[in-house]
């Protein structure tokens, strides 16, 4: 059981009023025009889907949010709290009461909230990304060129599993226990300028050292395919990122492409991974969304001519992505709307 003081939806308007002061940014917010006047979140809800109920852009949701006093962090929304949008001297904002107690008439004086504890709705669906945030990773060529690579199987096997053990040339003094054994897979190349931007590391399984050397002595503790002579060794990222977000709109302008769809899928829609080939080095960091755009294809006009004449189609809004891993030269990208296809090639740029 969880007990804390409330003190009502009206206070929590004016220090919420406070608190976020210092978070509002000069975009101005736009509102959905379809906004309801109080939702109740319920399970399975994310922020950010609920943010959209009431603006057009949900990751301006900083600059609408009015938390209680008690709640010391605003992404802390439970199933069962009800939202109210209201002007307030003008200003949009919103509110909310926990587990759908209505305050709307309740004088400013404490009372105790009782709830069971259960787990607060999260930013994004996470479990979209999870599997993407310590594998498949991007390598340039010299890491490619230094990676420590398998050298046999223990006990003259052609492919090693779960259990088995494996030499690996050469990690005489390691930096870690654990350890990502991945094959080269094929390279990022910008549509713009064919720049190689990197190599996917293809995952294929999780290995800890037993004796450093030259070469080493590793065995395998889970895999996704066998391993093989070749397969090149670096050292794992699990734990490298967090799965706390806060959506934003790039502080410089970026303008890049999609250049391809994780997870094995053809088409792209919503929650789908892809690989944008922008990156750090472009100013994209974890949190920032950048708008999807259906590339317009070219048109051949033969109404008042005798000769075609090409003709290029505006690009056309397909949708919104949030860039949730970004490395050197690409980032990996959640697709959080697609108003229409999506396909490899569109143009992604900032809000």
């Amino acid at each position: 059981m969880i007990v804390w003081l409330s003190w009502g939806w009206r206070a929590s308007l004016f220090f919420g009023a406070m608190l976020f002061s210092a978070l509002l940014s000069a975009d101005t917010l736009q509102i959905n025009p379809n906004h309801p006047e109080r939702y109740t979140v319920v399970k399975g809800d994310t922020l950010w889907d609920v943010s959209g109920k009431f603006l057009q852009h949900p990751w301006q949701w900083p600059q609408l949010w009015r938390n209680n006093p008690q709640i010391k962090d605003p992404h802390w929304i439970y199933p069962g709290d009800t939202l109210y949008f209201a002007y307030v001297n003008g200003e949009a904002t919103l509110s909310f009461s926990p587990n759908g107690q209505d305050y709307s008439d309740t004088e400013l004086v404490p009372h105790v909230r009782e709830s069971e504890l259960q787990q607060a709705i999260p930013m994004i669906p996470n479990e979209a990304i999870s599997q993407f945030l310590s594998s498949p990773r991007v390598v340039n060529a010299e890491e490619l060129a230094s990676s420590p690579y398998v050298l046999e199987i223990v006990d003259e096997h052609l492919v090693g599993g779960i259990g088995d053990r494996f030499y690996v040339r050469a990690i005489e003094h390691p930096e870690g226990l654990s350890y990502t054994v991945f094959r080269p897979g094929k390279p990022y190349v910008s549509p713009e300028t064919q720049e190689i931007l990197g190599y996917e590391a293809q995952y294929i399984a999780d290995a800890v050292i037993e004796r450093p050397g030259d070469p080493a002595t590793l065995r395998i503790m889970k895999a996704e395919m066998e391993v093989q002579r070749g397969d090149l060794i670096m050292l794992s990222a699990n734990g490298e990122m967090a799965l706390n977000y806060f959506p934003k709109s790039p502080e410089s302008p970026v303008a890049g492409s999609i250049i391809q769809v994780l997870g094995g899928v053809s088409r792209i829609g919503q929650h789908d991974i892809v690989v944008v080939d922008k990156g750090l080095r472009d100013g994209l960091t974890v949190g920032h969304t950048l708008e999807i755009f259906r590339r317009g294809k070219i048109v051949i006009d033969r109404t008042r001519t005798n000769e075609p004449e090409p003709v290029q189609l505006p690009d056309e809004q397909a949708g919104l992505l949030m860039i949730f891993r970004p490395f050197d030269k690409v980032s990996y990208a959640l697709v959080m709307k697609a108003a229409s296809a999506i396909h490899v090639y569109d143009k992604v740029k900032t809000p």
